[in-house]
Formats: structure tokens, sequence, C-alpha cells
């Protein structure tokens, strides 16, 4: 038995590390086939993120928000429920990070930086709880209401910042200094890039999840309602409030990842008619990192240095940076035919036994 459990594990494991590698052959073909080189492609993309300090540093800064966005994913899957509503919560968070600096801007750094987190934080709590409320109150899919909710913050940033905090450039005002995440030691470092110092909010949240779900009681109980909601409430657990509570720390991570884009990379925020895409991007994150904290924190790191890659692979390699969404497709498209990848490790291991 434990030797069945080794071996599941391990092709659970193998399935992304294949995927990926399959996404970059098939990546290497379609260059070959429209007349690119793509040993000198891939060679710019990791030239570009491990040689070149500006853009190490754009690829952990693009890494920042993708992470927490794919933990928002990940924890509302590992307990039974599908989020797709990451990007509306993003943009409330971001938003409302943004108009907390704006508006405390009269108070010190030690309380107004943490205040516009929180802020952002419990924007998205609250926007994530909606669609929970809904799900355990009145059976409504989450799926649903969380696309819906999703329009609805797009229109709702879009309003508030036109009508109350808006100034030239169809924007916000800029965030005092005191609210910046932004580093002077680490753009010098990496050579004027944005890096700032939401990494530590990003590497902190993948440790909150991590304990949360497998050093609790609580996060025992919310797996628990994830697995099976019928011997839950046998066992006594309330599904309809662990349903609630599971939207609405998905909710954190989604906002705190619009707090990152809001008081670091941007200092403020813009009226946008389109999506971000990072909230519909975490759902690919958390997808390739199996669910799991460390796994998205790899898989970010992964799709954000494919996408800041691909601009020195256009430059150098003459290749469009297009591409590198059809790669990350592809890796994707991998990952989801998991079945058919799992089906050929095992054969594979069976021919080696005989």
């Amino acid at each position: 038995m434990s030797n069945l459990l080794k071996k599941v594990n391990w092709m659970t494991l193998l399935i992304p590390v294949i995927s990926v590698i399959l996404g970059l052959l098939c990546g290497a073909v379609i260059m070959l086939v429209i007349g690119y080189n793509p040993v000198l492609a891939y060679q710019s993309i990791v030239e570009s993120i491990f040689l070149q300090p500006y853009y190490g540093g754009e690829t952990i800064r693009a890494m920042i928000p993708l992470v927490l966005a794919g933990l928002a994913v990940a924890f509302s899957f590992r307990t039974g429920l599908f989020n797709i509503g990451v990007e509306g919560q993003l943009m409330v968070g971001w938003l409302a990070s943004v108009a907390c600096a704006i508006s405390l801007g009269h108070l010190p750094k030690i309380l107004l930086l943490p205040l516009s987190i929180v802020a952002g934080g419990a924007a998205g709590a609250l926007w994530g709880f909606i669609p929970g409320f809904l799900k355990a109150r009145f059976k409504v899919h989450e799926v649903i209401s969380t696309i819906m909710m999703n329009y609805i913050a797009l229109y709702t940033t879009a309003y508030l910042i036109k009508n109350f905090l808006y100034t030239e450039g169809e924007r916000t005002p800029t965030i005092p200094s005191a609210a910046s995440l932004a580093s002077p030691f680490l753009a010098n470092l990496t050579q004027g890039s944005r890096l700032h110092w939401g990494i530590i909010v990003a590497i902190i949240a993948v440790f909150a999840m991590w304990f949360l779900l497998w050093k609790t009681t609580k996060g025992y109980e919310l797996r628990s309602v994830g697995f099976s909601p019928d011997a839950s409430n046998y066992a006594g657990m309330s599904v309809a409030r662990n349903i609630m509570l599971s939207l609405t720390i998905s909710g954190i991570f989604a906002g705190l990842a619009g707090a990152m884009e809001g008081l670091g990379t941007y200092q403020y925020m813009t009226i946008s008619s389109a999506f971000t895409g990072i909230g519909f991007n975490g759902i690919a994150v958390a997808l390739l990192g199996l669910n799991t904290p460390i796994g998205v924190l790899l898989a970010g790191a992964l799709f954000s240095g494919l996408q800041n890659g691909g601009l020195t692979m256009q430059a150098n390699a003459g290749v469009p940076v297009e591409l590198v969404n059809i790669i990350i497709a592809l890796i994707i498209f991998f990952v989801g035919s998991s079945y058919a990848i799992k089906w050929a490790l095992s054969r594979f291991s069976r021919k080696g036994k005989k």
C-alpha cells in the first residue's frame, strides 16, 4: 500500500515537470517551423533572467501578484470550491489599498503601510465573502457568482475612481511615499527595475496558506468540508460557515495581490475597461502548482520568467512575444491532460519492470 502511495505521489509531482518540458518542446517545434532559432530564443530568456539584473528584478516583481492570485485559487480549490473571481477581488483590493493610502496620507509609514495592505486584503475578503454567502445560503454556484462579481468590480472601481479619486491621466493620484512598497535599495540592486518589498508579503502568504491548511484544526475542517461536505456535516462541522470562510480567505489573498500592484508596482490605479489578467493567470499558476503553496510559488516564478524573458526573446532572436503566450497555453494544456501523462508513465514503468 505504501509503495502504491509513493508511486502515485511521484506521478503527481512529475506531471507539472513533464508538462513544462512538453510545452517548451512544442514551442521549439513551432519556432523551427516558422523559421526561428529555438535555442537562441530560450537562451535569451535564461540569460536575461539570471544574468541581467533588470530583467531578473522585473521577473520577481511580476511574480508577486501571480503567486498571491495563485494562492487565492489554490486555497479555494483545496476546500472544494472554484474561485473564478480572483480578478475582481484583486481589483477591489488594489483600489482599497490606494484609497486608504491617499485618505490617510498624514500617518507615518509604520502605520500607513500596514493599514493600506490590510485595506486591500479586507476589500478582497468582502468580495470573496459575497459569493461564499450566496453559495452557503442560497446554493448559488460559486463559478457563476464569482464571474459576475468580476464585472461588478471592474465597473465599480472605474466609477469610484472617476467620481472620488480622479486625477489627470484617467487614474487616481499617486500614493504618498509613506504607503509605498518601492525600495531604492532593490531598484539599485536590480539596475532600475520595479522590484519592491511585496515579495516578502508573497512569501509570508505562501507560509500562511501551508500553515493554516495543514497545521491547524480549522484548516483540517476546511479541507474536510471540501473533500466531503456530507460526511463533514454528519461529523458536526458547519458546511455553510466553512464555505463562507474559505472564499473569504481566498479573497484576502487576491486582495493582497491587488494591494501589491497599487502600493508596489504602480503606486496608483488607472480607470480601465479591461481586466488586468493577473487573476485569470492565477488559475493557470494554481493548476501548474498542483494547488500547493510551494508549487504555486514555483509556477508563479516560471510564468513571470517566461513573460518577462519573452521581451528579450523578441529583441535577441526576433521571435514574436506572443509565442510566449502560446508556450504557456501549451503547458496548461499538458497539465490539463494529466490523465494521458499518468497513463503513459504507468505504461513506461510497467515496461521497465519487465
